[in-house]
């Protein structure tokens, strides 16, 4: 008689779960010899990649960690650094990632699933309590931040009443689990940091989301005390620097001072994220506050991107770039903005591509300009690592070109250059791939094209001439643009 299948999934849990405990017992006796020793292992379900990526939260590579056949792996700290750690793995949408708490004596087994990956983690073994309260934090924070969203259209004092509630809610719940739980310091002043922070942010972002009004009018109407908590700021803890609600409050807190500056200083009403004078006063605010240079340059450069991002007026650039050099240390950031700034004024309506070398599906190498076919063409960009964007892109251009077939749709992948593993996804994936191409080399043609971010578009004519070097296809514009590259 054949075993049902539910008695199989249970007997195949079951030696799961003996596999850890085993396991989590032989560490623990390990790490209770060695105070530095620690643990950190798990098993991915549905693992799209046979590898997991570890880093410290200061983005410093840890160890690249090979799944075995059974889909598990275990690293072992010799000697850790307690902290946060990064774990980052190919999941459903793209390279998900998430954060782990280690510290000295901790033997930390995880599971979960690449298709629900915050959803299905879980932490078993010394050390796990602490971080389910943290992935329970993180996904409480979700629901609540679309919570706050939507009471950030009531008037001010309102507002503070409703954020105030989540706030002391959940510091009362880290109490409840520190009196009924062993725990650090580390930990204690970590999970606070997320609560301030996200309450924090929620009161940056109300004059940008309320939508009563102009921004203006909704920053001149707050409460004397309604930013009290700005003397409570700390602008260098670099321990938590990549730790989400931190570094999203920063950069909200930076827009929101240089905007509030930028309306005492002008006659507009309206947050204009183009406009040249409020971007060089974020990079002021930034300079003048932040002393640790890792979280300052990442701030100046995060501004500096958006900024060439939204303003499409090249005569602004240089007086930004001067601006940002000044004040950035990093020689690495400061070149690549240098590179593709330049890159842009290149990329001027009417000038033509630069002849990058691309290969097809084939291998075949090709030049950019030989793309065009005499046709006017859209170039567009994807990377592997987000694999929604890639769906998306490729299915809207499906729909475009059944309603435009005599434009050209070409697609870069602009990240990779391992061919197979190319050839193998788009193979996957079953997308036609007649106009699917590859950089030669990734770098240049990032940079030579500016591609940032992932879902920009270039529109080019019949001559290969550009009419527009950064453009959107989901954008409400784009059907007009492609009517106008037809009727020139």
């Amino acid at each position: 008689m054949k075993t049902p299948i539910s008695m199989l999934l249970l007997l195949s849990r079951a030696c799961m779960i003996l596999f850890f405990g085993i396991l989590l017992v032989s560490c623990e006796k390990d790490a209770s010899q060695n105070n530095d020793v620690a643990y950190l292992g798990g098993e991915i379900v549905n693992p799209k990649d046979d590898f997991v990526v570890l880093t410290k939260s200061d983005s410093k590579l840890v160890d690249t960690l090979k799944l075995d056949k059974r889909n598990r792996f275990i690293y072992k700290f010799d000697s850790l650094t307690s902290g946060l750690y990064l774990f980052k793995l190919h999941a459903a949408d793209g390279f998900e990632h998430q954060m782990v708490l280690l510290e000295p004596n901790d033997s930390i087994m995880l599971r979960l699933n690449t298709m629900e990956f915050d959803e299905s983690l879980v932490f078993t073994g010394h050390g796990a309590k602490k971080n389910n309260y943290l992935i329970e934090l993180f996904l409480e924070s979700e629901i609540d931040d679309k919570k706050v969203l939507g009471f950030s259209q009531l008037p001010p004092k309102e507002f503070e009443t409703k954020v105030d509630s989540i706030k002391e809610s959940k510091l009362k719940k880290l109490k409840d689990f520190s009196v009924k739980n062993t725990v650090s310091k580390r930990f204690v002043d970590l999970v606070e940091a997320n609560i301030n922070y996200d309450y924090y942010l929620s009161k940056e972002v109300y004059p940008f989301v309320n939508y009563s009004t102009n921004e203006r009018k909704i920053i001149e109407s707050l409460p004397e005390d309604f930013y009290a908590f700005r003397k409570d700021i700390d602008y260098n803890h670099s321990s938590i620097k990549d730790y989400f609600p931190y570094y999203s409050f920063l950069r909200h807190h930076f827009e929101n001072l240089a905007l509030t500056k930028h309306f005492k200083e002008s006659n507009d009403s309206i947050f204009n994220r183009k406009c040249l004078n409020y971007n060089l006063t974020r990079l002021d605010y930034i300079d003048s506050l932040v002393k640790s240079d890792n979280i300052k340059n990442s701030l100046l450069m995060n501004t500096a991107i958006e900024f060439i991002s939204d303003n499409k007026n090249v005569k602004d650039y240089d007086t930004f770039l001067k601006s940002f050099n000044s004040k950035c240390s990093n020689k690495d950031q400061k070149e690549y903005l240098t590179n593709t700034i330049n890159a842009l004024k290149g990329l001027k309506p009417g000038n033509t591509l630069p002849n990058i070398k691309v290969f097809d599906i084939n291998g075949n190498e090709k030049r950019l300009g030989q793309l065009m076919n005499h046709k006017p063409t859209v170039i567009y960009f994807w990377r592997q690592s987000y694999l929604r964007h890639f769906q998306e892109s490729h299915e809207k251009v499906k729909e475009l070109e059944k309603k435009y077939p005599e434009i050209n749709f070409v697609a870069i992948n602009a990240y990779e250059n391992h061919v197979p593993a190319w050839q193998e996804h788009l193979k996957l994936y079953k997308y036609d791939k007649t106009n699917e191409f590859l950089f030669e080399n990734p770098t240049e043609g990032k940079q030579s094209l500016a591609i940032y971010p992932i879902n920009k578009v270039i529109l080019v004519n019949k001559r290969g001439q550009i009419i527009n070097p950064h453009t959107n296809m989901f954008s409400i514009h784009f059907e007009n643009q492609l009517l106008e590259a037809l009727n020139p």
